[in-house]
């Protein structure tokens, strides 16, 4: 996923000349995990920028150069940092359309990584997307492998509006696959439907997705699996779908249960399609409390195990 990020960055900066990049060491250092490695040397410092140590104001700078016709992609080096410039993305990036009636937009793709599984430090494995999620006017996608990573970016990196790309750590580096070398985009707004069954559906996205699979493959079920790739806005469409055909219905993510995304589709899906289910909706996250010291994460996120009893309890209704 870092190799294809990359490559989405310099393909799209190639195309677009008003494409610009600031981070926290993202130029000589290529940023923290090397995402952004070699594009100062070819674009340079005019287009791949180092910036202070302030969130608030790299995305504040961000805005001012996507209001004045700049396309900036700014990096923040974890999300749990970029609680420093929320007020900027809240107040500022989501409204400035309709604070303006249209006549101004912000196109600027805010990236950051997001989530657990490397043993990190405080404040850098947190699941944000529904804190983000909450905010109109602010898009929020969350690839789960390189492919989707680069296609959703580049898609990202042609619109007019603000969005959050959020980066799971875990997989920059988890697994390996075949990514196309020439451009090409992936519609934002839309779920992936990774496996076709019809004994339940699992939605899921980002870190979660390979356990799922990994889970549903030792278990040989027949089971839809629906990465969202996009958390704002959601695609009703194929939840709804896959949970009409199939009757039963699992939802995991990496962020903690209370209030996330999970809860959203769940609510969508017992409004809409209640009288098609077979059973009650399940879902799996992490527990409703901070983010735990190194030692206890693999007790903290959802694993296979978890996601595996509840499989069981549910194809058990």
């Amino acid at each position: 996923m870092l190799n294809a990020i990359n490559n989405a960055l310099d393909l799209s900066m190639k195309a677009d000349e008003n494409i610009v990049l600031l981070g926290e060491d993202i130029g000589k250092d290529g940023g923290v995990f090397r995402v952004t490695d070699g594009l100062q040397a070819k674009y340079g410092e005019n287009r791949v920028m180092d910036s202070p140590l302030a969130e608030s104001g790299i995305i504040g700078t961000s805005i001012g150069m996507a209001i004045g016709g700049l396309h900036p992609i700014p990096e923040i080096q974890f999300a749990g940092f970029m609680l420093l410039g929320f007020s900027q993305l809240l107040n500022h990036a989501a409204r400035y359309r309709e604070r303006s009636r249209g006549a101004f937009t912000v196109p600027m793709v805010v990236r950051t990584p997001v989530s657990g599984g490397i043993r990190a430090l405080e404040h850098h494995s947190d699941s944000p997307e529904i804190l983000y999620s909450h905010i109109g006017g602010l898009i929020v996608v969350e690839p789960s492998n390189p492919y989707d990573a680069k296609g959703l970016l580049m898609m990202a990196a042609t619109m007019n509006d603000p969005v959050l790309f959020l980066e799971p750590t875990k997989l920059y580096r988890l697994f390996k696959q075949e990514v196309p070398e020439d451009a090409y985009t992936i519609p934002i707004g839309k779920a992936n439907r990774i496996a076709e069954g019809n004994d339940l559906s699992i939605i899921t996205w980002g870190t979660m997705v390979p356990v799922v699979r990994n889970v549903v493959d030792k278990k040989k079920l027949s089971a839809d699996i629906i990465d969202m790739r996009t958390i704002n806005p959601l695609d009703e469409q194929a939840v709804l779908e896959s949970a009409k055909k199939t009757g039963r219905v699992l939802i995991v993510h990496e962020a903690s249960l209370s209030f996330g995304a999970g809860a959203e589709i769940s609510a969508r899906i017992a409004e809409k399609a209640m009288f098609e289910l077979k059973a009650p909706i399940m879902r799996v996250g992490s527990p409703s409390l901070p983010y735990p010291l190194p030692g206890y994460e693999t007790a903290y996120i959802p694993n296979e195990k978890k996601v595996a009893q509840a499989i069981d309890k549910l194809m058990s209704v």
